[in-house]
């Protein structure tokens, strides 16, 4: 299984009961990545995206940009791992 590069994040802020995870699926389509999205019991909706380094890092940032308005702060890691997921999906 070939490498790819990974990305967790978790946002903070009015992210939940928005439909924050249905945005990003609809983002999420746009772009050549896999992973998830879910609604956490703090409050926080935490992304995982895996992919080419480039794509990932613009679907991040066109999360950011379409939900700029509910979005506090962002907390993000990265790193290169063999793929895990397939295709994108709610949780």
């Amino acid at each position: 299984m070939a490498e790819v590069h990974h990305e967790t994040v978790f946002f903070s802020g009015h992210v939940q009961g928005v439909g924050f995870r249905y945005a990003v699926l609809q983002v999420a389509r746009e772009f050549e990545v896999s992973g998830f999205v879910v609604n956490l019991p703090d409050g926080r909706v935490h992304l995982e995206a895996e992919g080419e380094a480039g794509e990932v890092a613009a679907f991040i940032a066109a999360v950011e940009e379409r939900m700029h308005g509910y979005i506090r702060k962002i907390e993000r890691s990265e790193r290169r791992r063999n793929a895990q997921f397939v295709g994108f999906e709610i949780r």
